[in-house]
């Protein structure tokens, strides 16, 4: 009982940080990488394999960062979120940047877009909505044959220090450490996917991605 307590309160921050306090989004995050978040959420591009100029979406934008990269990579990207204030504060950044956002309010199990319609799509530190079969199903009807579906899962800090150390016992504590997801590879295959899981490691820290193929 205490436990489930325990869960649901976690699950009720994480609400609120997605929603009511958006705006501390990436400072949190900022600390939860120990300044690598940004980086973790870029590896994602490397294993896109779409052409220069390629509508990519993009699942749960979040602030919008990765919008910045995609575009800066030249692609041509779309992206949906749930959360209202994490679309205003993307919103906001893209036009800081000169450009006119692409961004609507949607779930991923009901993706407003007509089928076969995206190069790729990928998704950084989603919530478990991204391996719901609901969420695979339209992600596999959105996608051109031969599109990918790239998703950061997580990064680790192999950097062996005290903050090190802190953040990794906030981690377990919080529900965000473990083995991959149960059951991924099988939803990924009955959804129609070919899947690979890949640990790509960078200085410090390591990368936990899969990639599905249409």
């Amino acid at each position: 009982m205490l436990k489930n307590a325990w869960w649901r309160l976690i699950r009720f921050g994480f609400r609120l940080l997605y929603n009511e306090m958006a705006f501390t989004y990436d400072v949190v995050s900022w600390i939860a990488g120990l300044g690598r978040w940004h980086d973790w959420q870029r590896t994602a591009l490397s294993h896109l394999e779409a052409a220069p100029g390629a509508p990519v979406l993009e699942l749960a934008h979040g602030t919008g960062h990765l919008e910045i990269d995609l575009r800066r990579a030249g692609y041509h990207p779309t992206a949906i979120d749930l959360s209202r204030a994490m679309g205003r504060i993307a919103q906001s950044r893209l036009v800081g940047w000169g450009w006119r956002p692409a961004l609507a309010r949607a779930r991923g199990q009901a993706l407003p877009f007509r089928a076969e319609c995206f190069a790729a799509v990928v998704s950084t530190f989603p919530t478990e909505f991204i391996i719901d079969p609901a969420t695979l199903a339209e992600v596999y009807r959105v996608l051109r044959p031969g599109g990918r579906l790239v998703v950061v899962f997580g990064g680790l800090l192999t950097t062996k220090n005290a903050a090190a150390d802190a953040l990794e016992v906030a981690y377990r504590i919080t529900g965000q450490r473990g083995p991959w997801p149960v059951g991924v590879e099988d939803r990924l295959k009955q959804a129609g996917f070919s899947a690979e899981m890949i640990a790509e490691e960078l200085p410090g820290s390591t990368v936990l991605l899969f990639v599905a193929k249409k």
